[in-house]
């Protein structure tokens, strides 16, 4: 038996780079993946074709995260979906991966700027547990998305470094919250990933050796490096791990 069987997903930004390929492993080991997208409908519906292909159930999802309105549109549907397909609406395991991934240095950075990856990287990610925690199972998984800024200094980045800050800190109380139903809350925090995000700087010789030597491991990410870890934290394998930040860096800068 597959390690999810039965297990019911939702991947925010779940349409390529770490996403994707967190959507993908969560299929393979058995759990029906909810595909959100923001933008690339598309590219979500291509990747619930590729589980479809190989056995798995997914569904694309499209909402947009940047206001609390978008949240609320994206757990409705979702509820509505599910009920639909297997006459409940609980799910198992959230993934809050969707986020803006890059900004400006401080000097540069605009209030507005500012406030659009607050909302979407940090805004909607509360407002999507605190909209979906009834609907989580006792014993269920919540796994959210940071990054390696929060142990490594990237000032060029600033306001993004800040964001996920506030994602390892929300994950902390949050796994104090709802830890007495049994949910386990983490959070993933992976370093250089070869995605479409980083492509243009990374694909260069430059780039690839850059990355590289950052990782006491000699080679850059993949994004099943990362879905990878997420798997085994939304499995039973996991259940004794909660409130950590979990280095998927490769270990970069040691």
């Amino acid at each position: 038996m597959k390690r999810l069987e039965g297990k019911i997903a939702l991947v925010t930004g779940g349409s390529r780079g770490i996403g994707k390929g967190i959507a993908l492993q969560l299929a393979q080991e058995g759990a029906l993946v909810i595909v959100h997208y923001g933008n690339r409908r598309v590219a979500a519906e291509e990747v619930v074709r590729t589980i479809e292909a190989h056995g798995g159930q997914a569904l694309a999802i499209g909402a947009n995260l940047e206001t609390v309105a978008g949240v609320t549109d994206l757990v409705q549907t979702m509820k509505e979906e599910l009920l639909r397909l297997t006459g409940q609406n609980q799910i198992d395991i959230l993934v809050n991966n969707a986020g803006i991934g890059t900004s400006k240095t401080l000097e540069e950075t605009t209030e507005e700027e500012f406030d659009a990856i607050f909302a979407v990287n940090v805004k909607a990610p509360f407002f999507l547990v605190q909209q979906t925690s009834q609907f989580l199972r006792d014993g269920g998984r919540v796994i959210n998305i940071s990054s390696g800024v929060t142990r490594i200094a990237y000032p060029h980045i600033m306001a993004y470094n800040l964001t996920k800050g506030a994602i390892n800190t929300f994950t902390l109380h949050l796994a104090k919250l709802l830890g007495s139903r049994g949910i386990t809350v983490n959070a993933v925090l992976p370093g250089i990933v070869d995605t479409d995000v980083n492509a243009e700087w990374l694909h260069t010789p430059e780039g690839q050796q850059h990355a590289a030597e950052m990782s006491a491991l000699g080679r850059i990410g993949e994004a099943s490096d990362i879905a990878d870890i997420v798997a085994f934290l939304s499995s039973s394998d996991g259940r004794w791990i909660t409130g950590q930040m979990v280095d998927a860096t490769g270990g970069s800068h040691l």
